[in-house]
């Protein structure tokens, strides 16, 4: 289902490894949520990993508690641990992304297998899903992948843009349009088999409104690019500046 208007996630993750860097209380990723959400961000992305090193047990309980008085959606991401199922249940966010983690990694990096841990992901989604979050799953726009979401109780996939901001990055026109027509397709499928579509990592100024032509992409998680800008021009800036270059690439859509 292609809609016109896409939203625009922002993951205020780098606010707290800015703080974390040195300790204490500052930069304080909530304060830059309320930020974000003034500028015109839809929803706020936070990322819990098992290591806590950025977002912690406390950001994310007064993260929650800003979304619901502001009515604005948590996109809460998180490994398919126990551990974390245990807080999510708890915490109650209106969005879960499940996302692949290792801890030796820097970033989130590559899609989630969800063919191969089939039997772990379900039941976690299912617990999710009756306590009232909107499951989404972080996968690679393959096939496989795909289908084996639409076999879960998920009703959205995030599709993995790191591929395609690297190929922007070094100028890889061939390379570019492979990745892209292979997205348009992934989307279709996706569409086709009741996921709601959305994409994510590496998105900046530079190669958003491609992505945000996708006519079956409804939501866009941008974080690092965004705090990174934030620097330079200001936090609000940077969140209009984004919303204002997927805006106009839906223009005619």
């Amino acid at each position: 289902m292609a809609l016109n208007f896409v939203r625009l996630g922002v993951n205020v993750d780098h606010i707290a490894t800015i703080r974390n860097a040195r300790g204490g209380k500052q930069p304080d990723p909530v304060l830059g949520a309320w930020e974000a959400i003034k500028a015109g961000a839809d929803g706020i992305t936070a990322h819990l990993r098992e290591d806590r090193r950025h977002i912690n047990d406390d950001d994310l309980n007064r993260l929650q508690l800003l979304c619901s008085s502001e009515n604005i959606p948590l996109n809460m991401e998180m490994a398919a641990t126990k551990e974390m199922l245990d807080i999510a249940l708890i915490l109650k966010p209106k969005s879960i992304c499940i996302v692949p983690e290792r801890r030796q990694e820097r970033t989130t990096e590559g899609g989630l297998d969800v063919l191969s841990k089939f039997n772990v992901l379900s039941p976690i989604i299912h617990e999710l899903n009756k306590n009232g979050s909107r499951v989404s799953l972080f996968i690679e726009a393959k096939d496989e992948q795909i289908t084996a979401a639409s076999r879960t109780d998920a009703k959205v996939v995030e599709f993995h843009t790191g591929s395609y901001a690297k190929a922007v990055e070094v100028g890889d026109a061939t390379l570019i349009d492979n990745i892209v027509t292979e997205f348009k397709r992934a989307a279709s499928l996706a569409d086709q088999l009741g996921l709601e579509v959305h994409f994510g990592h590496g998105l900046n100024y530079d190669n958003v409104e491609t992505i945000a032509t996708i006519p079956q992409c409804t939501e866009l998680n941008i974080g690092h690019f965004i705090i990174g800008e934030a620097i330079s021009s200001g936090l609000g800036t940077a969140v209009n500046e984004m919303r204002t270059l997927i805006d106009n690439a839906r223009v005619g859509l």
